[in-house]
Parts: structure tokens; C-alpha cells; sequence
């Protein structure tokens, strides 16, 4: 070997080469984050094609079922405040004084987590379907009823929990006050 050829050390070339994957993804991935309904409308494409395939191939049903409880463990973390008032004790607030701060619901999964943790799912699972290792022959009907009675009864707690601690894990929006009435309104409603 010559003296000043440095032989390229493998371990160091593959960790350049995932930390530059890594930054391009995070690129991409920061571009997409102002485009929540952009995003959405993907995932659901890329769902529809992975339902389409599994019920074109009838098979992989428990790649299937494992992806819907992976979806509702997503549903369940999204729909959880950060802190359990339970646990943590009181801090949703329960009575909104004049002299409160308005605290908005912090959630224990925020949205582009919950948005990237389905899509990254559906990708892997839709990987899955080209190994047939992992058609495992069941009778499908089962899981899927199996599946309602889980999200059936999961929801239950969940709806319950929120009622119990008087939160709800949505935004309607930006709430609007309307300032003083304009002279034409004042007056069309004092001739009714």
C-alpha cells in the first residue's frame, strides 16, 4: 500500500451516510410540517393503496390487525392530555375565572408526531406485504370484530376520562368576538 492512502474505515462511512439520510429526511420532513391537511390527504392515499393490496393479495391480515392496534395507540396518545390530572393531579382547569389564564390542551402525542408515526406504519406494513413470511393464514372476521370491541372499549375510557376531568382534546378554532353592533344592524333590528 502506498503511505498516504487512508483506508476509509467502514464504521464511520455508515455513520456519515445515515446521519445524511437523516438530514435530508428532516428536511423534507420540515417542509411538510405548515401542510397538516396536505399530509393527512397523503397517509390516507397511501393507506387506501395498502387496503387495496391486502385485499387484492387476501392475505396479510395480522400485518393488518397489528397496524390497527398500532393506529388506535396513536388515536389514544393523541386524544390524552400531557399530564394526567389523575396522577399529576389538578392542572386541566376546571373553573375558568375572569383573572385565569386561558391554557390551551397539551397533548401527550402532538399531531405531526401521531401524522408521522401512521404514515412510517402504513410504509412499513405495506413493505411487509412483499414477504410472504408474514402471510400468516386466520380467519380475518375474528379480528376484525375483535378490533371494534377493543376500540369500542377503549373509547369508553377514553370519553369517560374526558368527561371526568372536563377537557376536550380539540380546537374549534380561534374564538371570535364580534365588537360593537354597526349602526345598519342596530337599526334593522329596532324596526323588527
Amino acid at each position: 500500500m502506498m503511505e498516504g492512502a487512508v483506508e476509509a474505515d467502514p464504521v464511520s462511512t455508515a455513520a456519515q451516510w445515515r446521519s445524511s439520510v437523516s438530514r435530508k429526511l428532516q428536511q423534507v420532513l420540515d417542509r411538510w410540517t405548515p401542510f397538516p391537511m396536505w399530509r393527512w390527504l397523503g397517509t390516507l392515499v397511501a393507506a387506501s393503496i395498502y387496503g387495496i393490496r391486502v385485499y387484492y393479495l387476501e392475505g396479510f391480515y395480522v400485518i393488518t390487525y397489528a397496524l390497527g392496534i398500532y393506529l388506535l395507540n396513536l388515536l389514544i396518545g393523541f386524544l390524552s392530555p400531557q399530564v394526567d390530572p389523575e396522577y399529576e393531579g389538578p392542572v386541566l382547569p376546571h373553573i375558568v375565572k375572569e383573572s385565569d389564564e386561558f391554557r390551551p390542551f397539551m397533548r401527550r402525542l402532538p399531531e405531526f408526531k401521531c401524522w408521522y408515526g401512521l404514515t412510517r406504519a402504513i410504509g412499513i406494513a405495506f413493505v411487509m406485504t412483499f414477504f410472504p413470511i408474514f402471510d400468516v393464514p386466520v380467519f380475518w372476521p375474528i379480528l376484525v370484530i375483535y378490533w371494534v370491541v377493543l376500540l369500542f372499549l377503549t373509547m369508553k375510557r377514553q370519553i369517560l376520562h374526558m368527561v371526568k376531568h372536563r377537557y376536550i382534546p380539540f380546537s374549534i378554532g380561534k374564538q371570535r368576538y364580534s365588537g360593537r353592533a354597526s349602526s345598519s344592524d342596530k337599526a334593522s333590528t329596532s324596526t323588527d
